[in-house]
Parts: structure tokens; sequence; C-alpha cells
């Protein structure tokens, strides 16, 4: 299961790390081309399809990933093909209604509650992405449950390229916001034509055919948002804090505070490129187990899923902190004076790996336990909105990062302790504290060796991040934070990587003699 889940990681990792990266190119060239007035009404005409695209699939894109793995594992196909034909009819019925119901307000919107009239034409162009939004979701998730995530890579490069080549291409030839729309607009029909495609000609179609009757359809699709709807409930909960954090940032912060902590959140964007495909690969996984028939493998893989994920996330959370001015000297320049602290404590969230916070949500939706993923949604909502109230006018930016971290801190803890009172299931705790402990050794002695360093950013940045990756290397296998047993698990994942498991070999390789050395001397 950990081969399997390291080679869909880094699949999607790719997927993940590509289309990102062509997508901040293609912004970057679309906002060089654009005047500031196109460029903010073509990011006001997608406001209305982005809010509405929130109450689209009620949770049926996760529950087609989690039955879509579940009854693989049970090798059903026939049932598989009911869940994707289930779910298929509802996006795309929910995502054309929706798509007609945001042309129909389109003026309303632009009107009345934009104050710009201009903006109605393009918000109706962009309100097609609800309903191709709809096929390109139901593509993913049937992707994620099969495990064939070089296909959700596709379809996201796929759009990316599209949208960072059509866009620009129509500004150039004089279309203005109208362009940028269109290009928006045309790379998830794209997209969404092509996961189909795919999903239909490679998975679907070779499944085993079953006789699916209206009747049979109904109760399926009924199961799926008994399962799918909290979790829906949950998914617009969090949307909903994200943008009331916005709206008081922009009501509290100025406009430079806000720039600098626009440009940190673009670094802070390399990190999703290990947690997405992380927390996307445990779903299908736990999905494939049973809590009340194989208790002691769902222990072991919850358990193994927050050590690895661990080990690799917490010292390049890490990193990204002691080597935030460097990072962002090389590539943005000096002036963005605030952006290397805004960095620092905006990637903070992410040392909770080590506490289960990627895993602890893959778990209960994986297991089903939809309703308690709900309940902690609510619990972070309530603590989260008086601490805005709190935090953001007496602190601005940092308010704004402090109140994201914490609020979701009383959830993860109590998700924690309601997994190990129903399950018996928890962190090893041990593991988790000796790779805090290799992770702050590492930093410290980076931090140390660049304040001897006067010279030019780059090198700052290249030498400390030799300084840290060597560091954590040998410190890790010394005190226990990786044993051979790690080792041999971390080569067996990545065993079918390619040229990474190549150069994943070079690192772990020197761990391995150092692990040898420490065995030797406890002996």
């Amino acid at each position: 299961m950990g081969k399997v889940s390291a080679t869909g990681g880094f699949q999607l990792f790719v997927g993940v790390a590509t289309s990102t990266v062509i997508m901040a190119v293609g912004t970057i060239i679309l906002a060089r081309l654009l005047s500031r007035a196109e460029y903010g009404l073509y990011s006001v005409a997608l406001i209305p399809s982005l809010m509405i695209n929130l109450f689209r699939d009620w949770g049926v894109n996760s529950a087609m990933t989690k039955y879509v793995a579940h009854f693989r594992a049970a090798k059903k196909e026939g049932d598989i093909r009911d869940i994707i034909a289930a779910g298929l009819i509802f996006e795309i019925s929910t995502g054309l209604a929706l798509s007609l119901l945001s042309v129909f307000l389109a003026g309303f919107i632009a009107s009345t509650i934009f104050h710009r009239p201009g903006s109605a034409p393009l918000i109706s162009i962009v309100s097609i992405t609800i309903f191709s939004g709809s096929l390109l979701t139901a593509a993913q998730s049937s992707f994620v449950g099969f495990e064939r995530m070089e296909f959700n890579s596709l379809t996201l490069i796929c759009q990316a390229v599209v949208k960072s080549v059509l866009s620009p291409l129509l500004v150039l030839l004089g279309f203005g916001a109208l362009g940028a729309v269109f290009g928006y607009t045309f790379s998830f029909l794209v997209a969404g034509t092509v996961g189909s495609t795919i999903l239909y000609l490679l998975l679907f179609r070779n499944l085993k055919r079953t006789r699916i009757n209206r009747f049979e359809t109904s109760k399926t699709l009924k199961n799926m948002l008994h399962y799918g709807v909290p979790l829906s409930i949950s998914t617009i909960i969090g949307g909903f804090l994200v943008q009331f954090y916005g709206f008081m940032m922009a009501f509290y912060c100025s406009d430079v505070m806000i720039g600098d902590f626009q440009v940190a959140t673009n670094f802070a964007i390399f990190l999703t490129f290990f947690t997405v495909p992380i927390s996307t690969v445990l779903f299908p996984a736990f999905a494939k187990l049973g809590s009340q028939n194989e208790p002691q493998l769902l222990k072991t893989v919850f358990t193994s899923s927050v050590k690895y994920t661990a080990i690799l996330l917490v010292p390049a959370t890490a990193a990204v902190m002691v080597l935030s001015k460097p990072m962002i000297g090389t590539l943005y320049g000096e002036k963005w004076v605030y952006a290397p602290f805004f960095l620092t404590l905006y990637v903070i969230g992410n040392l909770f790996s080590g506490f289960g916070n990627l895993s602890v949500g893959s778990l209960l939706a994986g297991l089903g336990e939809t309703k308690t993923l709900m309940k902690l949604s609510l619990l972070t909502l309530l603590i989260g909105l008086p601490l805005a109230f709190l935090l953001i006018p007496n602190l601005g930016i940092v308010g704004v990062i402090l109140g994201t971290i914490l609020s979701g801190l009383p959830s993860m803890f109590l998700g924690l302790h309601w997994i190990w009172k129903r399950y018996k299931i928890t962190v090893d705790w041990g593991s988790s504290a000796r790779i805090f402990v290799t992770s702050t050794i590492a930093t410290a002695t980076t931090y140390l060796s660049l304040n001897f360093l006067d010279t030019v950013e780059w090198l700052r940045l290249i030498t400390g991040g030799i300084v840290f990756l060597m560091v954590y290397i040998i410190v890790a296998p010394s005190i226990g934070a990786i044993v051979q047993s790690d080792i041999s698990n971390l080569r067996a994942m990545f065993s079918g990587l390619g040229f990474i498991s190549a150069i994943a070999n070079l690192p772990l390789g020197v761990a391995e003699k150092v692990a040898g050395i420490s065995s030797a001397r406890k002996e």
C-alpha cells in the first residue's frame, strides 16, 4: 500500500507542481498585459461562479473516490460502474442547473451587488465553468479512487496549459478582460472533456456491465449523498472561513502589507506540492480498509502515514522557515520587507503534520465518518470567527495568520482523541518528537551558518539548503528519527518512481550508513 500511495503521490506531485508553475507563469504574463482596471474586472467576474460552485456536488465527488476504492479492493466491478454512473448523472445535472442559474443572475449580480453592469457578459461566460467543472471533478474523483493519479495530473496540466496560453494570446489580440475570461473558461471545458473521455475509454468501458435502472441509480445516489453531504458541509464551512478572513484582511490591512503577504503565500504554495498529493492518496488507502475486520492493519497504516508524512513535510517546512529571506530575496528582490517574516509564520501550520493533521481527515473520510468531520469543521468555524475579530484589527496580517493556525488546532486534537476513543489508534508521539528534534537541529545549524555568510541571496539559499539537508540526513538516523526499517520501507515505496528512486537512494544511502554506525554503537 505504501508503494502504491508513493507512486500515486509522486504522479500527483508532478501534476500539481507542473500545473502550478505553468499557471504562475501565465498569471504573471496576464497581469502584465492587462491594465489594473481590466485585471480587476477579470477577477470580479470569477467570484460568482466560485461561490456558486461550493454548492454543486454535495460531497458526491468524495463519495465516488471512497466507493470506487472500496469496491476495487472488494473486486466488485459492477458496483464500481454503478457508482460512476450515479455520480456522473448527479454532477452533470447539478452543474448544468447551477450554470443556468448563474447566467440568469449575472445581470442582477453585476448591477445590484457589484455595481459593475459591464461585468454581466463576463460573469455569464464564466458560469460555464460550473458545468465543465462538474465533468472534471467527477473524472478526477474516479481517477483517485482507481489510484490512477497520472490521469489526474494530465487533466491538471491540460487545464493549466490552455489557460496560460489562450488567455494572454486573446489579450494580445485586443480582447482585454473578455479574452482573459474566455481563456479561463475554455481551459475548464478542455480539461473536463479530456478527463471524461479518459474516464470512459480507459476505465469505465472496461468494467463489468450491469443492468442499471432508475431505482438502483436513485438508491446508489442516496447512499452517496448520505456519505457526502456532511463532508460537503465541512468544505463549505472551510471555504466560508477563508473568505471571511480575506474580507477582514482587506478591511483592516494596508495594500503594502497585503502585497507582502501575497508574496509569502506564493512561496507557501510550494509546500502544497507535498500536502496535496499526500492527503489525496491517503484517502483511497484508508477507504480500502475495514475498521472492524482489519483493526491492526488500520492502526499500522495510520501510524505509518503520520510518520512518513512527517519525515518529508516537517523538515521541508522547517527549511522554508529558516531560508525564507534568501528565498524571497532571490526571486522577488529586497523590497518585500515583511514577506520573509510572514512566510515563516504562515507555514507553521504544516508542522502539525507530525501530529497527524493530514491523516486525521483522510482517515475519517475513508471510514465514512463524515458527520464527525462536519462537527469538527463547525468547531473550527466557531473558534475562527471570534479569533478574526480579536486578532486581525489589532495585529493585521499577523492576526490573519495566527487566527488561521489557531482556529484549526482544537479540531485536530479533538479528532485525534475521537479516533483513539473509537478505534484505539493514535500517533507514534515518540517518532514525531524525534523528527521535530532533528528538524530543529538542522534549522539551528542552517541559521548559524547563514549568519557567517555575507554574500548574495541566491548563494545563501543554495548553501543553506545544502547545510540543512546534510544535517537532517545525518542527525535523523543518529537519534532514531529514522531507523533501518524506515529506510527499507521508503526504498520500497519509492521503487516505482523511476529516476526519482535513484535520486532518493542517495540520501537514503547516507542515512543507512549512519543508522548502521548508530546501531553498532548501541550493540
